[in-house]
């Protein structure tokens, strides 16, 4: 079978979106090729990251988005489509940057591997290791956690800024038989954090039937199904309320459409831990949540972007 690269050029803060845009658009996963990748001396220190990685592959500016899809009749019209897709996250006041969309063809052999060399084991927190599946790894503690997983079945491989945030705050707050909710699922990589270090039972929610199914099999492959129930749903619409924690690493967009629902479905004294803030949208979010009653605990950064801790009063 013949292949197509989609590569869009874009701004760092477009990631998220597009990528979404195109995993709902029928691509496996996504390669992201930042520029700031190169240079993270800090985060090596921190927490461990180690690939080689050819600056030839960057752009000077902005960062390159790929995927793949399958070269059929309906390439041209799929195209179109996550190109007006794109353009419309304008709306949303999200820089879209260049925006330059290119095609090229690669076959499958290519296509099932070239994506993994840009993976490895990563890690993100204080006790947190994510791992690919295909990758052998070591721990280097005896409290080390290791989470497994395929970054090619839905968009969220746990590397990204806003997820090592979420995952940092879950850390911290989540406490042994905690009950928590992960509002909009992805691969699942929250979920089975909140799991590991201890939530007795977990409730994830996504839209997207494909992410449903991922973090289905990643819960099994990570072995923490018994606590954790995946299910289709819009936010937190129609959820009963009993969590301790609820946990959102989404557009700051959305995050404002349940804040209020957020605040219902929370216990009084539990937090509600949101990421995917880009800084122009920090302080409308931080309103948001004063404003349903929540109190602001914490206000962390990483690059661009922005999580916040707010407690729910008891």
């Amino acid at each position: 079978m013949k292949w197509s690269e989609l590569k869009v050029h874009t701004t760092n803060e477009a990631i998220e979106p597009i990528s979404n845009i195109l995993h709902e658009a029928g691509a496996s996963g996504v390669v992201i090729e930042d520029p700031q990748d190169l240079y993270r001396e800090d985060d090596v220190k921190l927490f461990g990251t180690i690939y080689e990685l050819d600056p030839n592959n960057y752009p000077e500016e902005g960062v390159y988005i790929k995927a793949y899809l399958p070269v059929n009749s309906f390439l041209g019209e799929t195209v179109d489509e996550i190109k007006q897709s794109i353009n419309n996250l304008v709306k949303y006041d999200i820089d879209i940057g260049h925006n330059n969309v290119t095609i090229s063809e690669v076959n499958e052999e290519e296509w099932a591997t070239a994506w993994k060399k840009y993976y490895k084991p990563v890690k993100i927190s204080e006790k947190i290791t994510i791992i690919p599946t295909w990758e052998e790894y070591e721990p280097v503690s005896s409290d080390e956690i290791i989470i497994e997983l395929d970054p090619g079945m839905a968009f969220g491989t746990g590397t990204h800024p806003t997820t090592v945030l979420s995952i940092q705050a879950l850390e911290q707050y989540v406490k042994e038989g905690h009950v928590v909710y992960d509002v909009g699922s992805g691969s699942g990589v929250l979920t089975i954090a909140a799991a590991h270090l201890g939530a007795k039972r977990i409730k994830a929610f996504d839209l997207d039937e494909v992410a449903v199914k991922s973090t289905q099999i990643n819960v099994k492959l990570n072995q923490v199904q018994n606590r954790v129930e995946a299910e289709q749903n819009n936010l937190l619409e129609g959820v009963e309320p009993g969590a301790d924690i609820i946990v959102s690493n989404i557009l700051a967009e959305i995050i404002l459409e349940f804040i209020d629902d957020a605040y219902d479905k929370v216990q009084p004294g539990g937090y509600f831990i949101t990421s995917g803030i880009i800084q122009g949208k920090k302080n409308e979010v931080k309103e948001a949540l004063i404003a349903s009653g929540f109190e602001i605990v914490e206000v962390n950064a990483m690059e661009d972007w922005i999580s916040m801790v707010a407690k729910k009063p008891e």
